[in-house]
């Protein structure tokens, strides 16, 4: 059920959300740009198996609890960005508070030290090194900056990418013919889709297109949820002499995956969707012996020709969203990565196995493990425009106060997309069941 929001809807201030709250957790290090300690809640989490844990409703309320989520409707919507939890919010309007206060004083003076404090941490959670790591704005910033800037491709080389990939992507990489003179390769992943004919598409196509150099690989997808083996795929492209670069702005935070899982030098993904940071904070990945093989942005190799830093320069960010950014990830690490992963797969299953059985309804993302996590897609079968499926969306959020979105793009035809995250419960999923079975006629 969804909790509603407190009235009035103000900001809830640190001192009185702990105390409301009954949060008395043990204090951490102090943050980085001083001030109060940040405090996480007791969760308590039970031992056992992720899975198990997944359905102690009990824990998973204390979790649910952290997030301060509208009455208005069942967000089913998780997709877009990340809701912060509490203490992470507490955390960055503090922040935002600091930051306003001492102005350019703070953003000249402290600032780049307070960043690669971040960036450390960052790179100490995702077991790679702070050389390797450079921040931006977006999933779509770092992908952008890695395909517009590989410079292994000259004229007649091929490069390819498929019809799931997220449209700015399929963008870039059309756009390459223009900056490389190369030949662009689009492919259409199987629907249904499993393990095994999603590496045979990338097979075929790998050996049909022998002059291929990069290949596009997006490992969690927007539009259906499916996860695509890209280790696998990365392994194959290697062995024919093709880079790979990789879209995980879904993996991190969603799965229980680390970089050196993707099996890729390059990747691009942000921690405001799954981490759970303030919106703005995205991550560019080059391994630290490929740095040369992508361009430095516009006039940057002047500085540091040599850094990843000189691969992008996204200017003036919003300081406080960075400096939430270890919160985020101490919140994340205390629910516990393959909790979190199980809990939200668990509400995945829970609204697509009743819904597989309905006539009517094709659930697109298959049920296989490793194949998916929190983000499932479906349409009514034969409803693949894009009104019919903005028709199901308008009808599922009016009529049974559930939110989800559509997604295009998919060569067979629009879906809906249903996300839920760490603040929904069972009976949020439930009501999306009981609008697909008046949907479906059931």
């Amino acid at each position: 059920m969804t909790v509603p929001l407190e009235k009035p809807p103000d900001v809830v201030s640190r001192r009185r959300f702990l105390t409301t709250a009954g949060l008395t957790g043990a204090a951490l290090a102090a943050p980085l740009t001083g001030g109060e300690a940040q405090t996480l809640p007791r969760l308590a989490r039970p031992d056992g198996p992720a899975e198990r844990v997944a359905t102690d409703e009990a824990y998973c309320e204390r979790v649910a609890a952290q997030y301060r989520i509208s009455d208005r409707v069942t967000n089913l919507e998780a997709g877009y960005w990340g809701m912060m939890p509490l203490p992470v919010l507490d955390e960055y309007l503090r922040h935002v508070e600091r930051v306003n206060r001492e102005s350019s004083v703070y953003a000249r003076v402290s600032f780049g030290a307070d960043l690669e404090a971040v960036r450390a941490r960052v790179a100490t959670f995702l077991g790679v090194s702070a050389a390797e790591l450079a921040f931006t704005r977006s999933a779509t910033e770092s992908l952008q900056c890695l395909i517009a800037g590989y410079n292994r491709l000259k004229p007649g080389d091929a490069v390819l990418y498929a019809d799931l990939d997220y449209p700015a992507m399929q963008n870039a990489m059309k756009w390459l013919a223009q900056r490389r003179g190369v030949r662009v390769v689009r492919i259409v992943i199987p629907e249904p889709a499993s393990r095994e004919n999603v590496i045979a598409t990338y097979t075929t196509a790998l050996e049909a297109n022998p002059d291929v150099r990069l290949v596009l690989l997006t490992h969690l997808n927007n539009k259906t949820g499916l996860i695509v083996p890209v280790a696998a795929i990365a392994a194959l492209a290697r062995t024919r002499g093709a880079d790979t670069i990789v879209d995980a702005a879904h993996s991190i935070g969603q799965t229980d995956i680390s970089l050196a899982d993707l099996g890729s030098d390059f990747a691009g993904f942000n921690l405001h969707k799954w981490i759970g940071a303030p919106v703005g904070v995205g991550v560019i990945y080059i391994r630290a012996s490929r740095i040369g093989d992508i361009d430095p942005m516009m006039g940057e190799e002047e500085q540091s020709p040599d850094r990843i830093s000189s691969r992008v320069h996204t200017g003036t960010v919003n300081f406080a969203a960075f400096l939430t950014v270890p919160a985020a990830i101490d919140f994340h690490v205390a629910v516990g990565p393959k909790h979190k992963a199980a809990r939200i797969r668990y509400l995945r299953d829970r609204w697509v196995t009743p819904a597989r059985a309905l006539g009517g309804i094709d659930v697109l993302t298959p049920d296989e493990p490793g194949m998916a996590a929190a983000i499932t897609s479906f349409r009514l079968r034969d409803g693949t425009s894009r009104q019919a499926n903005d028709r199901v969306v308008e009808e599922l959020r009016t009529r049974h106060g559930v939110f989800t979105v559509r997604r295009s793009g998919l060569e067979r035809g629009d879906c809906v997309r249903v996300t839920p995250a760490l603040y929904n419960r069972p009976a949020d999923v439930d009501r999306l069941v009981s609008g697909l079975k008046q949907l479906a006629g059931a």
